[in-house]
């Protein structure tokens, strides 16, 4: 099982790489984003713009983080479409290999590139940290990966349910970009009104913000068991889910 779980997982790898406007899409624009977006706000620390909003420079890694988080989410959801409506699911499905070992292989592969763009971002953006800064690199890894894996069992439940390829990214895309604007990430959750917090509390994005907020300022992973958690209920729930719904063909 676990040689076919890393022989699989192998071969997604060279799949994705061999698409280079999928790679640079889901790897190198988060990064280029976050090196224009790090160098607008340093370079204008007193602009009004940025005065008047939430927004602060500790707020950019976590946005480009969840940026990562979501267009690591499409892509799965996007690809696990095209093999459903290529019938390659059907073939995969034919094979010795578990079902579970197909899908888990489609999860590491996308957490293996939610790592990687991470760290291509550190290093690219490392002009952006504050002076004497101690950036959690470990800790903030580990908090992207935990908010990744949660949102991927989204994406599995929206793979489930989308009828064709075609609509699959533009369809996860209208699902999660919007719960950004809630997450608190841009305004804080307590000035929304009674309506919006209860929608914001019930949205794994506002746990994955608190959770990589909280690591990448220093605080101890205790302070965030809550956000963990909610996140683990987040990834149980869509899984038992998609397990129910999950269409192979």
């Amino acid at each position: 099982m676990l040689h076919g779980l890393l022989k699989l997982t192998w071969i997604e790898i060279k799949v994705f790489m061999r698409e280079p406007l999928g790679a640079f899409g889901t790897i190198g624009v988060p990064v280029l984003l976050y090196v224009v977006l790090g160098r607008i706000v340093t370079s204008r620390p007193a602009s009004p713009a940025f005065a008047n909003s939430g927004f602060s420079p500790v707020h950019l890694p976590v946005l480009i983080s969840l940026f990562i988080s979501i267009n690591t989410v499409l892509s799965l959801v996007t690809i696990v479409s095209i093999y459903r409506e290529g019938g390659i699911l059907k073939r995969l499905r034919a094979t010795p290999l578990r079902p579970q070992t197909i899908l888990a292989a489609h999860v590491i592969v996308k957490l293996l590139l939610a790592a990687a763009t991470l760290a291509l971002m550190f290093l690219a953006g490392k002009r952006y940290f504050p002076a004497g800064a101690h950036v959690p690199w470990f800790s903030f890894t580990i908090a992207l990966l935990i908010s990744t894996w949660s949102i991927l069992s989204i994406g599995f439940v929206i793979a489930s349910i989308v009828p064709t390829a075609r609509f699959a990214q533009p369809i996860g895309a209208v699902i999660l970009y919007p719960m950004l604007a809630f997450s608190g990430l841009f305004v804080p959750i307590e000035i929304l009104p009674p309506a919006l917090h209860a929608v914001a509390r019930a949205l794994p994005l506002t746990y994955a913000v608190n959770l990589l907020q909280g690591i990448w300022i220093g605080d101890p992973w205790s302070a965030h068991i809550g956000d963990v958690a909610a996140l683990g209920l987040v990834f149980l729930f869509c899984t038992a889910l998609s397990a129910k719904i999950f269409r192979w063909e």
